[in-house]
């Protein structure tokens, strides 16, 4: 039996593609077994045991910015997760460790180098993260979600999707999704998410806009985020949820969408074919302005920066475009253009690969298979010698025991 380590978390943009190739793998090999390492405060510590898997915990460690007591703590913090990564992988026999990024993927990265384990690489977002630059230093078995990324020995893969929305038709799944969520079947749905910890800014301008959308004919599906503290709305057609768990359905439901161009989000959205207005996160490298750019160029979504997201640009720019259905209808066709649904697919095998190429190396360096090999080929030959000594040939007893001690000898001191 194979066993698989899936390092990563912290975030849905983490957790649901390391889950999408652990439920692929599984189904492929149903006698493989995968443990996921992450945090105890990461949403992994809900969705992973949610969808069968044992959650393996180290500490959050957050790679210190600043010189302070943290940063001091940090090496040998870092260190220590390192050393119980190492245990896990040893103690679990594990075969190949995967890592997606999050706060659970540099240490197990390092333990896996130091244990001689294989190591596979998926990087969600065009510019890619600390811990996954690092690791392509370790692996050429790395794969990337977009062509634009920058990556040593990166392959594009896509990002691994959830069946549910892997293999989503949204006009098949609409009535459900309408259910699901109490929706009028009569007004177009806007989708309204800012991941899976929400967007303070998206949320509040939709909050205050809510009123104007919903007079413009259309509802709005709102997920907040569970931090949120925007409560439920008294407004027919506002529909606010702190959390979503089934994403596909409420994709099914939809006509447009607005949201942050998280990897995860982009890559959802486009192979749902669902138009949509993107609103990159202001901090960090830039990364989701980046992830957003194939989906834009082809006409797919409209890209506003934070700060210009407000009532204003809600009154004068999205109500506007929500009001040109032939508009919104084309801009789902571009989007779904970009679109893919077999990244679970590359990323699975990306991970076979490595595991074959282990296992391979390993028989390569092992010289007693090839012995024991020579050894099994070579009785049947022992025999007949024995039956022809027995039997007073001793000139052909001679040639064949000659013969038979070149053969085990070559196959015994043969280099692999």
């Amino acid at each position: 039996m194979s066993r698989y380590l899936f390092a990563g978390g912290g975030t849905a943009g983490h957790v649901n593609p390391l889950l999408a190739v652990a439920d692929r793998l599984t189904e492929r090999d149903p006698g493989a077994e995968v443990l996921v390492l992450g945090t105890a405060e990461g949403l992994e510590s809900r969705l992973v045991p949610m969808r069968g898997y044992e959650l393996l915990t180290i500490p959050r460690l957050p790679f210190p910015r600043r010189p302070n007591a943290a940063a001091l703590r940090f090496p040998g913090a870092f260190l220590g997760a390192v050393r119980r990564v190492e245990q896990i992988i040893r103690d679990r026999e594990v075969d190949v460790v995967l890592g997606v990024g999050g706060y659970a993927a540099a240490p197990a990265y390092i333990a896996a180098k130091r244990t001689g384990t294989p190591i596979v690489v998926h990087e969600q977002n065009a510019k890619p993260g600390l811990a996954n630059r690092l690791a392509a230093f370790l692996t050429d078995h790395v794969g990337v979600t977009f062509s634009n990324t920058r990556l040593r020995h990166g392959r594009v893969v896509g990002m691994p999707l959830r069946r549910e929305v892997e293999s989503l038709d949204r006009r098949v799944s609409r009535a459900q999704g309408l259910a699901e969520f109490g929706l009028d079947a009569d007004r177009p749905v806007l989708l309204v998410t800012g991941g899976s910890s929400g967007a303070r800014s998206i949320n509040r301008t939709v909050n205050r806009s809510a009123a104007a959308i919903v007079g413009a004919g259309w509802q709005v599906l709102h997920v907040v985020g569970a931090k949120s503290d925007i409560g439920p709305s008294d407004l027919d057609g506002y529909h606010v949820l702190p959390y979503c768990d089934r994403m596909d359905l409420a994709y099914a439901a939809s006509d447009f969408v607005v949201s942050r161009s998280g990897a995860g989000m982009v890559c959802e959205l486009t192979a749902a074919g669902l138009p949509s207005v993107l609103v990159p996160y202001p901090v960090g490298n830039g990364e989701q302005r980046h992830n957003a750019k194939d989906v834009v160029e082809a006409g797919g979504a409209v890209l506003v920066a934070d700060q210009e997201f407000d009532q204003d640009w809600v009154t004068f720019q999205l109500l506007t475009l929500l009001q040109d259905r032939a508009r919104v209808a084309s801009m789902a066709v571009r989007a779904g253009s970009v679109g893919h649904r077999d990244g679970a697919d590359r990323m699975t095998d990306l991970v076979l690969d490595a595991a074959r190429n282990a296992t391979s190396a390993a028989r390569d360096a092992d010289p007693t298979s090839d012995a024991t090999s020579a050894a099994r080929d070579a009785g049947p030959t022992s025999d007949a010698t024995s039956a022809a000594r027995d039997a007073g040939a001793t000139r052909d007893a001679d040639a064949a025991r000659d013969t038979d001690g070149r053969s085990s000898t070559g196959s015994t001191t043969e280099e692999p």
